[in-house]
């Protein structure tokens, strides 16, 4: 929990050491681009408060905490004394002791003479694990306060004793959405006597995600008022940019913040990592660097086999897997004892698989995991000694969270950020100050997104009837829609309010997590045993008739989907190649809404129509990467409305280019090339993910009659991404002219131009063509901003100091 410790690798070994020992084999000191070492912070501690229960107090003491730290001090006060307070401090800085001190010191001073519920806190984390992980801190504190979680793994007979029972009540949003608000009738003494509702985590709730959430909690107010109660919000969050207004924009409500971090920190050397290229050619003839889940794996066994404790996190479910297994691979042979002492994490497993291997890490069973960010969260894993993040997980926050994982208290870590052949990877380890010495980012969402605002107050009104008052929680928008929703006769107007009528449940038409639909059941041929699920948006790329699919180290083979059932059957198998779908996509402008002329040329932002189909797969032999064979599909289109920032270049300006070698012939190429690294490149200026946004580029687009790049968001109305490229095109787009030119290449290759969910198989791509082009674009841009990356530089190993976020 929040105590102090010291804990070192079971070899004893220290960080520095780890690094010397990952480096001493031949050729692998050059891998190391940069070394930074984040000093130690010591702790700044505060007098319990007087208003603490003691039984509160005695929980703490008897877990080793001999008295708050300054922060937590400061945010528990706000707290107790009713302000909506946000505490944005360093990962393991304590958050939980902030808003646990009030919460349960307010639920024990409020059980009457008979020992029944006089109050009652609203506990949501955006996973089930970090709730699962919560309620165990909540029980070692023993103070009798009757906590539960609230999931979709909670048996029935269990949801009752909650309703009934419960005073510290622990779920997600979605149960939230599907269960708690639409069935508060049955809740009346739980929401009645609602004094907090803690919201952990709060800045993972972004683009289309963080809109749904911000309206749950906007419907938790409002159904909190009716049955009389008005909660204090606390909002716990890793170091981010402004975060009260995430938290304002998440509530609806002003919220004070608490950012200075005084909990202890060991010292934290993070390195920057970068596989060496290999003799392998990839698409085109391009030079292929090693996966850098290959070099995890490596890294990962060198660690296990010290002893050092180590999470390795992997961007994709498939790349945590494959990581886990070739570490065990490795550790065969050379302890048979070691490859149990390894395992993956992931989402799709059955929760009875998380418990358990969440439980052998907490115990030190596991000595390695190779896990995507649901082990991000939060989760106690205390006594960690390094973490590899395989891969730039796609913000600053999102890096500092996942190294946080290590180095509990005053313990000193090691991280590693291990690049992929991918142009922002390639960019970090060029230019490390664009990383290590840039604030985090701001967390961008837009509750007023009409896509994720409509059918909320269809929920709102299955909820309780909505009344004209009520809109203004909803946002300005909120009445615009309610007129459509009238019209089209999915909310009915009578004199109490406006009513749901339709048939269907209303909390199925918001898709909190954007997955598309109902996930998609993965179910073994023969046994009907159900092995996993995969989202309904991933089921065409993973789970298509042929797929390949990696689960629990075991390779399965995909026999038929069926997108109406929403279930695929596999069976076991061993090929010897991997799938990778082929996409086509479509994109027409609805509307544009901002504008500005650079020169000739023009850069927008607007709403466009996006369609896309999976028309085929490729397989590709294991190990190599190359393909042995495409097969053909046939999956429906699927589409949707959202934002795009797109720029154009006249015919005049294209001409211009032919005297410096580019003839009408290369600007597919041209285009499709920029297009490509402008992708890899956004989530170093807005908080998403690669795998967030799409693009399209075309010589002549029809809407446009010029030759046009276009970025999108994934999601229907938007996330907010796009609109942050556009405002900072001029940083953004000279970031990606640089990665271009920097990149040691000489035709293009995955580190700077090629990319891995291309639908076009990387083709065509013309590197030269598309310096010149951005050239072109960018000779009339705004001057880069103070502070942003862009122009070339080359990094060299080097050790510096600086103090990590928070």
């Amino acid at each position: 929990m929040d105590g102090h410790g010291e804990h070192e690798a079971e070899d004893g070994s220290s960080p520095a050491a780890s690094l010397a020992r990952l480096t001493f084999p031949h050729g692998r000191a050059e891998r190391l681009r940069h070394v930074r070492v984040l000093p130690r912070r010591e702790a700044v501690t505060a007098a319990w408060p007087d208003w603490a229960h003691p039984v509160v107090r005695d929980g703490y003491a008897a877990e080793g905490v001999a008295a708050p730290w300054a922060h937590q001090r400061a945010a528990a006060d706000l707290a107790h004394a009713g302000t909506h307070v946000v505490l944005a401090t360093g990962t393991a800085s304590g958050k939980s002791m902030g808003y646990l001190l009030p919460a349960l010191t307010t639920l024990l001073d409020a059980r009457t003479s008979r020992g029944t519920r006089g109050a009652s806190t609203l506990y949501v984390a955006p996973t089930k694990a970090l709730a699962s992980d919560q309620l165990a801190a909540v029980q070692r504190l023993g103070t009798g306060v009757r906590a539960v979680t609230h999931d979709g793994d909670s048996p029935p007979e269990l949801r009752d004793w909650t309703r009934d029972h419960a005073e510290y009540v622990l779920t997600n949003p979605d149960m939230l959405h599907h269960s708690l608000l639409p069935a508060h009738q049955r809740w009346p003494a739980f929401w009645r006597g609602l004094r907090f509702v803690v919201v952990d985590e709060c800045h993972h709730y972004r683009g289309v995600f963080g809109a749904h959430v911000a309206q749950v909690l906007r419907r938790v107010r409002r159904i909190a008022a009716h049955h009389g109660s008005e909660p204090t919000f606390v909002l716990a969050s890793a170091t981010a940019a402004e975060p009260a207004d995430t938290a304002r924009r998440l509530t609806g409500l002003e919220v004070t913040p608490v950012t200075e971090d005084a909990s202890p920190r060991g010292s934290v050397t993070l390195g920057m990592w970068q596989p060496p290229l290999t003799s392998h050619q990839g698409e085109n003839g391009a030079p292929v660097r090693r996966a850098a889940g290959s070099e995890a794996a490596d890294l990962l066994t060198d660690l296990v086999v010290d002893g050092v404790r180590t999470l390795a996190f992997v961007r994709s479910r498939r790349g945590a897997e494959q990581v886990a297994r070739t570490a065990r691979e490795h550790l065969a042979d050379v302890d048979p004892a070691l490859p149990a002492r390894v395992s993956s994490y992931r989402g799709g497993y059955l929760p009875e698989e998380r418990r358990e291997i969440e439980r052998a890490l907490r115990s030190g069973e596991l000595l390695g995991l190779a896990a995507t960010n649901a082990l991000e969260l939060g989760i106690d894993v205390a006594g960690l000694d390094a973490v590899l993040v395989v891969g730039f997980p796609g913000t600053r926050a999102a890096l500092w969270q996942q190294v946080g994982r290590a180095g509990r208290a005053r313990q000193d870590s090691l991280g590693l950020l291990v690049a992929r052949d991918d142009p922002l990877d390639t960019y970090l380890v060029a230019h490390p100050e664009a990383l290590l010495d840039a604030p985090v980012e701001q967390t961008v969402f837009d509750p007023d997104n009409p896509y994720v605002l409509a059918p909320h107050l269809c929920a709102a009104a299955a909820d309780h009837p909505l009344t004209d008052a009520d809109l203004g929680l909803f946002g300005p928008t909120a009445p615009v829609l309610l007129d459509q929703l009238l019209a089209t006769g999915l909310l009915r107007r009578r004199p109490a309010g406006y009513f749901w009528t339709d048939r269907r449940r209303a909390s199925d038409l918001a898709d909190l997590r954007s997955s598309g639909g109902s996930p998609v059941q993965l179910v073994e041929a023969g046994s009907g045993r159900v092995i996993g699920t995969v989202d309904a948006a991933r089921a065409h790329g993973e789970a298509h008739e042929g797929a390949v699919y990696v689960h629990l180290g075991e390779t399965w083979l995909v026999e038929s989907l069926d997108l109406d059932e929403h279930v695929a059957v596999l069976r076991r198998a061993d090929p010897p190649y991997s799938t990778s779908a082929r996409e086509v996509t479509d994109i027409r402008i609805v509307e544009e809404q901002r504008g500005v002329d650079w020169g000739g040329c023009r850069l927008a932002f607007g709403t466009v129509d996006v369609s896309h189909q999976v028309v085929a797969y490729l397989r590709r032999r294991e190990p190599g990467g190359e393909v042995i064979g495409e097969q053909g599909l046939d999956l429906p289109v699927r589409s949707l409305r959202t934002a795009a920032v797109w720029w154009t270049v006249p015919s005049s300006v294209l001409a211009d280019l032919e005297g410096s070698g580019v003839d009408v012939g290369d600007l597919p190429g041209a285009a499709h090339a920029a297009e490509h690294c402008s992708i890899g490149l956004l989530p170093l200026f807005a908080t998403c993910d690669r795998w967030d946004i799409g693009g399209v580029s075309t010589v002549v687009h029809p809407d446009t009659g010029r030759l046009t790049v276009f970025v999108h968001d994934g999601h229907p109305g938007g996330a907010g991404f796009a609109e942050r490229g556009f405002e900072a095109a001029p940083d953004w787009l000279r970031a990606t002219r640089a990665t271009i030119a920097d990149c040691e290449c000489a035709e293009g290759c995955p580190s700077c131009v090629q990319s891995p969910k291309c639908g076009n198989q990387n083709n065509p791509l013309d590197k030269h063509a598309a310096l010149l082009l951005l050239d072109a674009l960018l000779r009339h841009a705004p001057p880069p901003a103070a502070g942003e990356p862009t122009g070339p530089a080359r990094a060299v190993p080097s050790t510096t100091a600086s103090r990590p976020p928070g």
